[in-house]
């Protein structure tokens, strides 16, 4: 059995102002980067054998941290955050709420991708990734909305909303058996 772990990068500047990212970006902040030391803590015994980053500044920012800059990763259009068209780096107040389920009803009218196009990509990019013969234990940084339509295709999002949401840095764990993604756990790093 495989194993996947999907973490969200950490916290940026626009997540601090509340602005849509999406596929526009902003740094971290100094949280941020406090969050992706306390995840490298976390998940230094896991044996990974390869990494991979949203080519997203934010993202592979925060694998460059977890990581330390040791090791090699790839970056891929196919981990990035859903499009947001227009609203990208406009107020989160423009934002519907998850659970409001109308991202669908906004976002595609202004160049913006549907909930199943970032959920299409992101199995295909991971299902890809993971049926590399050699990649056994992989670490991947992504998004939360980007993280919310992957978990989705497999499992009830719910799972992961009672217990907090994809709050920066958190690290979703999975395991791939050569047709799905089946969740474990959901590891959250606390900074000290």
């Amino acid at each position: 059995m495989k194993e996947l772990y999907m973490m969200r990068h950490g916290q940026t500047l626009f997540n601090v102002r509340r602005r849509i990212q999406g596929s526009c970006d902003s740094p971290l902040t100094e949280l941020g980067i406090k969050q992706a030391i306390a995840a490298r803590e976390l998940i230094k015994d896991i044996p990974f054998d390869h990494y991979y980053s949203s080519t997203a500044e934010r993202a592979s920012d925060t694998l460059e941290i977890v990581t330390e800059g040791k090791v090699p990763y790839t970056r891929l259009k196919g981990l990035k955050e859903r499009g947001f068209g227009l609203f990208e780096g406009e107020s989160e107040d423009l934002n519907p709420h998850f659970d409001d389920f109308k991202y669908d009803d906004l976002f595609p009218h202004y160049g913006g991708e549907t909930t199943e196009e970032v959920r299409e990509r992101l199995v295909k990019t991971l299902t890809e990734v993971m049926n590399k013969e050699d990649h056994e234990v992989v670490l991947a940084v992504s998004h939360a909305g980007a993280s919310k339509c992957f978990f989705s295709a497999f499992n009830d999002p719910e799972i992961i909303f009672s217990s907090g949401g994809f709050t920066n840095c958190c690290i979703v764990h999975y395991t791939y058996d050569g047709n799905a993604f089946k969740f474990v756990e959901i590891l959250r790093p606390e900074v000290k």
